[in-house]
């Protein structure tokens, strides 16, 4: 929305603000603040994003199928569409809400001048040429024209990274995501709606993009090959059901057979529990993360945070608390003030505890001398950016003249040329805030008294470092994780907070302003460089790309509007809760607490999804090689032995059996190992690692299977006899599908024995849960009401058939042994260590 300036002939006055017809004419005229669409995904998107995927489509064809055929056992399946989607949506919808709450919470209210009465009104009320007031602490939420100004000072620090409060004099530009930290003013809004500079980087950032992830990426590309091996696996097995191992028929009772038959063989090749399991890991994670005040707004933002190998931090908010505090008073020697360590102390302590609206160098000093002389002020000079010092003159309890004191900065109220002011300068290079405190000789309100003063003592102010950012630091570079601080503050200011926290030095920090515009030389700089200051928003962007240029994984934390653009283009973006609105909703990440040290925990989080992922892929993975290799064996055998009179074979299996099979081997297996402790690093390659387990396994699953069947294979069609329901098949028949699903099963189970090595007290136990939840379901006694063989068309009375399928399950166990023990050694994966006990991701 493109907003034009009213015509000429439409004054406004500012004392009296704009009228209700001059606010309604700017209404229609789309002048009004009213902003482009916020960032994230609507809840229509998200759920549209979590039904409409590759995996839900082929389940739900599948489903559909087996519901026409009006067995609804055989579709238990479907509900995997329904937890596929329901998880992903709860959560996605769960972090917009808490979003939602904090814009709210954080909305500001802003004061407009209208007929010369002075309102509150909604953000999105506010129109062109509008008057507004502001005072201490209110947001400004439009860009304007500063009207006037009462030492009016702005705070930029979201929009610029510069921590230092700016001085707006009338005519001045104020920018909207800015805040007022002292003084008082209006100012005339000459920019609303998209068209205001905050709208406008949050509007490029606005178009919503998944976090890269390699578990999902690699989920995909094997669905997508999955995909496309179901076309010829089910039109074989079509085939083969309908025309040859069935009766040749196409009346709708003899395709009913043939329709399960056919979805029994595809639905096992889709890998549909791993995806649930992965979605069940990451929002688990979630959770846990949620109770350390980690709001996590994408699923797979965990994961990519445990890859991460390089960390964007800014300076303050980040390593450092909002504040400073006071390290050291330095009396000035020779000045001939006659001024002792005591009084200094107490009128620090009386400069602080009058001061009406004391800034954060004021509120240190307060917080070091709490305990005030009891002294009234008899003059005061509010500090103001523009002057860069403040003053109050003061009498004792009994009247007495207790001195005029001015406090401020030295450059300003020190001869350059001085042996103080070259201590000062010299304090300050180190990353130490300096003020002078100075005696004049009259009140403080006199004209130029600043140029009439005696230098007294240097007051030495140090940002307050977070207690665990130390901590913190040390666990990214046992990690190998680079951190980088980029700050819009001073880059030796920044350095010597770095520095302090055994990160880079003073002398090694990178200013800005020097950064070069090539691309090439400004990724050398930021790859080896530590520390970087006076960095513009632009320019925060730009060192993102440049370390992505070179194969890096970046993280960047941030809290302000300066910050969205680099936490859009970064592989993660970390946004502060107290931070600006637009970066909390561009951001994957959002710590709730503002606490860096819980992105060790993030990291812990995502590097026991992808471990335990990687490990469960391997049952799943199996399970997909072994279902596609006996779809083709079984269509094959069924097609030469129609063209050279073989006795013809149909699928083994139904849809209930392919689903039973998956429960104890598989599904309940896997979601316990998804969510046990895990503290491998995380490595690339994982569809290369996982097929190179998962092939050679379902290779031999699948052999195993089609030989026993072959063996035990009744002969004929597995469709009912005629006139029988489609669920009770002839007894030959169930006795042979059992004995084949008894081979599948045990070999299965030996697979998910290797998966679950190194074992431990609760894995045993959840092996022996399995092994005997199958020997229940295939020999509890036939007959009452706890009947599984009758529950899922089972029948394992034939003895022969069993000792058949036992004896081939044990040579498939043996095969599956061999190669994982001789497989890696013409495969070398180098095993990651685990993380040192001590590590706050391992912690808890």
């Amino acid at each position: 929305m493109t907003v034009e300036a009213p015509e000429k002939t439409d004054p406004v006055d500012p004392a009296r603000g704009l009228t209700a017809a001059q606010v309604a004419q700017r209404v229609a005229a789309g002048q009004a603040n009213v902003s482009a669409d916020k960032t994230g995904r609507t809840v229509g998107q998200i759920v549209r994003a979590n039904v409409f995927t590759r995996i839900n489509a082929m389940l739900g064809v599948l489903f559909f199928l087996v519901m026409l055929t009006g067995s609804l056992k055989n579709g238990l399946f479907g509900l995997i569409i329904i937890a596929n989607s329901g998880i992903g949506i709860i959560q996605e919808v769960r972090a917009k809400r808490t979003l939602d709450r904090l814009s709210i919470v954080g909305q500001a209210t802003p004061t407009v001048r209208r007929d010369g009465v002075a309102v509150q009104v909604a953000p999105e009320d506010v129109v062109l040429d509008d008057i507004i007031e502001l005072g201490p602490g209110d947001q400004i939420v439009v860009d304007g024209e500063t009207v006037e100004s009462a030492s009016l000072d702005v705070d930029e620090s979201l929009l610029t990274g510069e921590a230092d409060p700016v001085d707006k004099a009338p005519g001045d530009q104020i920018l909207s995501g800015s805040f007022v930290v002292a003084g008082s003013g209006t100012y005339r809004a000459t920019k609303v709606g998209a068209e205001a500079y905050a709208a406008k980087l949050a509007a490029e950032a606005s178009k919503f993009t998944l976090v890269d992830s390699e578990l999902r990426n690699g989920i995909n590309k094997i669905l997508q090959v999955i995909t496309w091996l179901l076309i010829p696996a089910g039109i074989l097995t079509i085939i083969n059901q309908l025309f040859i191992a069935g009766d040749g028929s196409l009346d709708w009772d003899s395709l009913k057979p043939g329709i399960l038959g056919m979805v029994a063989a595809l639905v096992p090749m889709i890998p549909e529990g791993l995806v649930l399991m992965t979605s069940i890991a990451f929002a688990v994670g979630v959770i846990r993360l949620g109770q350390r005040q980690c709001l996590v707004n994408e699923l797979p933002a965990i994961e990519g945070l445990a890859r991460v190998n390089i960390v964007c931090a800014d300076k303050t908010g980040t390593l450092t608390e909002n504040g400073m505090r006071l390290s050291e008073i330095e009396p000035v020697a020779g000045s001939g003030s006659g001024v002792g360590e005591e009084q200094i102390h107490a009128v620090l302590a009386a400069l602080a505890a009058n001061d009406p609206r004391p800034n954060a160098s004021i509120e240190a000093i307060g917080e070091a001398y709490p305990d005030a002389p009891n002294w009234q002020t008899t003059a005061i000079q509010p500090f103001s950016s523009a002057l860069k010092w403040s003053g109050m003159s003061f009498a004792d309890a009994s009247g007495a003249d207790a001195g005029n004191w001015l406090i401020g900065a030295p450059d300003i109220l020190l001869d350059p040329a001085s042996d103080i002011s070259a201590r000062a300068t010299a304090i300050g290079e180190t990353g130490l805030r300096v003020l002078l405190l100075a005696q004049a000789s009259e009140a403080v309100d006199t004209p130029d008294v600043q140029e009439r003063m005696t230098p007294v003592a240097l007051v030495v102010l140090e940002q307050r470092v977070r207690p665990d950012a130390k901590d913190t630091l040390e666990y990214f570079a046992r990690q190998d994780v680079d951190v980088k601080v980029i700050s819009g503050d001073n880059a030796r200011s920044v350095g010597a907070v770095a520095a302090s926290l055994g990160l880079g030095s003073v002398d090694n920090a990178v200013d800005g302003r020097a950064l070069p515009g090539d691309k090439n030389e400004l990724a050398e700089v930021v790859t080896d460089g530590s520390v970087f200051g006076r960095i513009r928003p632009d320019q925060k962007r730009s060192m993102v790309k440049a370390l992505q240029s070179r194969h890096n994984t970046v993280a960047m934390t941030g809290d302000g509007v300066n910050d969205v653009l680099a936490l859009k283009d970064a592989d993660i973006g970390v946004a502060m809760g107290s931070g600006s609105s637009a970066a909390r909703s561009v951001a994957q990440i959002v710590l709730l607490d503002n606490k860096f040290a819980t992105l060790p925990y993030v990291v812990g989080e995502g590097r026991r999804v992808i471990g335990n992922i990687e490990r469960v892929a391997n049952l799943f993975l199996t399970k997909t090689v072994y279902a596609v290799l006996l779809a083709l064996l079984v269509g094959i055998a069924g097609v030469a032995g129609k063209l050279f009179g073989f006795e013809s074979l149909a699928y083994p299996f139904q849809p209930i059996h392919i689903t039973i099979s998956a429960w104890f081997t598989i599904g309940v297996p896997a979601f316990v190992l998804s969510l046990a402790p895990n503290n491998e690093r995380a490595r690339t390659g994982f569809v290369k690692r996982v097929l190179t387990h998962a092939v050679p396994n379902g290779i031999i699953v699948g052999l195993v299977t089609f030989i026993t069947f072959v063996l035990v294979n009744p002969g004929g069609h597995q469709g009912p006899r005629l006139g029988e329901k489609i669920d009770v098949l002839p007894p030959d028949v169930v006795q042979a599908s059992t004995a084949t699903l008894i081979a599948l099963i045990a070999t299965a189970f030996y697979v998910l024995v290797v998966v679950a090595r190194p074992y431990n007290w609760w894995k045993l136990l959840l092996l022996v849960v399995s092994a005997l939840a199958y020997v229940i379901i295939f020999f509890w006694p036939r007959g009452g009401w706890f009947d599984p063989q009758q529950w899922f068309n089972l029948d394992s009375s034939n003895w022969g058939n069993i000792s058949v399928a036992l004896v081939l399950a044990l040579i498939g166990m043996v095969a599956i042994e061999v190669v994982n023990r001789v497989l890696p050694r013409f495969v070398p994966e180098d095993a990651p260590a685990p993380e040192p006990e001590h590590d706050p991701a391992v912690a808890g």
